[in-house]
């Protein structure tokens, strides 16, 4: 079975909705190590547990996540300085070996699993969301704010680069100038103007925000059928990024004719015509189609 109990990170699950709450209020949350390994299995549990049918992801305290934990100081980001990481081994030449598994990102280990997640993942941006706070939310599906939370993607101001993919799904989501704009001067912003740039779907008081969140995962855990969840939005995400619309139309292709003969499919059509509420059995742990995944794992090297 997998890990729900955490040290980082609470895991509840409740009328088939799981919140994941960062829970190091006394440090506003910031991210460690053990938070990316605890995020990740978080994602693997969500994935093996059928009753789970939609995630929230919000902050314990007054912060969503204030970044990275600087506790080590200037070595913070130095894998070489710090006894508690790996270093990368170096090719004969002295260089370092870039492909080697020690020279990842531990955000961009988090935003990947959250990536491949089959289940939709909603954040309920609570506070401060900054560096690795912000950048964590992206591979999210729908991003809320409470009106009092604050962004900013404050790499550059740091000396170092946006991480956790960003620089692929930051410019998705609000287009590329926006994107530059916020990385480019690194400051703060507020939950308007995150808001005006389509970085979240909606701001409110912060006394509505989990209530707001919920409702939205009680509509789709209510109403929707969770293996075409499951295909949904693997389908968005990644075939978004083609080239051509015609590797879109591969997979709708394949996941019409494969549902178009499934038992959910029959009572969704059925539930319709007799103005009641569907009950769809098909699960995503045993009842995926036989054509998924469609595309070949990317390896780190």
């Amino acid at each position: 079975m997998a890990k729900t109990n955490f040290e980082t990170i609470k895991y509840e699950v409740a009328d088939n909705v799981l919140t994941v709450t960062l829970n190091r209020p006394d440090k506003m949350n910031a991210f460690t190590h053990v938070m990316m390994d605890e995020l990740i299995a978080a994602c693997d549990a969500a994935d093996a547990d059928d009753n789970v049918r939609a995630i929230i992801v919000t902050g314990a305290g007054k912060a969503f996540c204030a970044g990275a934990d600087l506790s080590e100081g200037g070595k913070t980001f130095d894998r070489a300085a710090r006894s508690d990481r790996k270093t990368a081994p170096l090719r004969p030449n002295g260089e370092v070996e870039w492909s080697d598994d020690a020279v990842r990102d531990g955000g961009g280990r988090v935003t990947l699993r959250m990536y491949r997640c089959l289940k939709p993942i909603i954040g309920a941006i609570n506070g401060a969301a900054v560096g690795i706070g912000v950048t964590m939310q992206l591979p999210m599906d729908i991003r809320i704010a409470s009106e009092s939370a604050r962004f900013g993607f404050v790499f550059a101001r740091r000396g170092i680069v946006p991480e956790a993919c960003s620089s692929w799904f930051l410019p998705r989501i609000v287009g590329i100038s926006q994107a530059l704009e916020w990385c480019y001067s690194g400051r703060v912003f507020d939950a308007q103007e995150a808001l005006r740039g389509r970085l979240v779907s909606k701001v409110v008081p912060a006394d509505e925000l989990m209530t707001t969140a919920r409702a939205i995962a009680r509509e789709i855990a209510e109403n929707s059928a969770p293996v075409s969840i499951a295909l949904i939005r693997q389908m968005m995400w990644r075939l978004s990024a083609m080239d051509d619309p015609m590797e879109a139309h591969k997979i709708d292709s394949r996941g019409i004719y494969s549902r178009g003969a499934s038992p959910d499919v029959r009572e969704g059509v059925m539930a319709f015509l007799e103005k009641r509420p569907a009950k769809f059995t098909q699960t995503v742990s045993k009842d995926m189609p036989s054509y998924f995944p469609w595309w070949d794992e990317r390896e780190y090297k």
